[in-house]
């Protein structure tokens, strides 16, 4: 999918063809599409091709008069964990600076470039294609610590159901977060990287309005650094907290079930023994409440024995 977009009248307009000036978003493009707007944008085709590598990571590449620049931008996985649990991951998209536009390719479609096109971000001018990058940069930012704080409250409302769970559901929703921040931190340290050598100022020409930019974008790309840590500390903490407290409300679950068991094969030893035909006969087989209150002095016996040894 191509789309074609420039700032007209101030806001942020569909345009059908390829323009001057203009952003061309490429959502999962096929070889034809590629090969025809690398034309148009005249940029090189490997520019337009990198980011459709998953694994690519976040780097910059400069040639003549073109810039590529990949960051990892964050997403939300289709096949969520059951329950309300959300799995999160992240992926390559590539900007591309050429003499007349800028190019964004992506393999899914992203909620960070949706909101740029529906008109959502204010002051978007795509013929300042320095400036627009930061602002994408910008939002890329922002959505991971958005992510961040849906990764903490749905941790908070697994660990609430951790109290009284005895089930492996929990643990595994939350080393499914846990995996999330795994990704995220490691995405976070390469947008990092990539930025700080955008703001050297040897890639791109700085205006000192979009200078401005780049730092808050840098500012709240290292603090959600630091808030995936924290959150990965707390989780693995609370997975080893959580995971021995399921052991041991096993424990005491087979330690009940076999203090029963002890207590419940004492009739039938006594029963079973006076059910036999033995020659002579047996103290009392005459009567049948005989067995039952030997059974019943036996049992309460063995309960007192183990509650007297704290096993009960």
């Amino acid at each position: 999918m191509v789309e074609f977009y420039k700032t007209v009248d101030g806001r942020v307009t569909e345009i059908s063809e390829f323009a001057e000036g203009c952003w061309v978003n490429m959502v999962h493009p096929s070889s034809d599409e590629l090969e025809t707007i690398a034309r148009a944008a005249r940029v090189e085709e490997e520019f337009v091709r990198a980011a459709l590598d998953p694994e690519e990571s976040s780097r910059i590449e400069t040639e003549d008069d073109q810039l590529l620049m990949i960051v990892d931008i964050p997403m939300v996985e289709k096949n969520s964990v059951e329950d309300g649990g959300q799995m999160f991951s992240t992926l390559p998209m590539g900007i591309i600076v050429g003499q007349n536009a800028v190019i964004t390719v992506c393999l899914e479609d992203s909620i960070i470039l949706r909101s740029i096109a529906e008109g959502a971000v204010k002051g978007v001018h795509t013929a300042l294609r320095t400036r627009f990058v930061f602002q994408i940069l910008l939002r890329v930012a922002g959505r991971f610590l958005k992510n961040l704080r849906m990764i903490e409250r749905d941790f908070t409302r697994i660990e609430k159901r951790l109290y009284d769970s005895l089930k492996n559901e929990e643990l595994i929703q939350l080393l499914g977060l846990s995996k999330s921040l795994v990704y995220f931190s490691a995405s976070l340290k390469g947008n990092e990287v990539t930025m700080e050598k955008v703001l050297r100022g040897r890639v791109l020409k700085l205006y000192e309005d979009d200078r401005d930019i780049l730092e808050d974008a840098l500012i709240e790309i290292r603090q959600a650094i630091e808030m995936a840590g924290i959150y990965s500390s707390i989780l693995s903490g609370t997975m080893d907290a959580y995971a021995s407290v399921v052991s041991n409300n096993l424990n005491i679950i087979m330690k009940v079930l076999t203090v029963l068991t002890i207590i419940m094969t004492i009739p039938n030893i006594i029963f079973g023994f006076y059910g036999m035909n033995i020659e002579g006969g047996i103290p009392g087989q005459w009567f049948w409440w005989v067995p039952l209150i030997i059974s019943a002095c036996a049992c309460f016996f063995a309960w007192y024995m183990l509650k007297k040894k704290n096993l009960d």
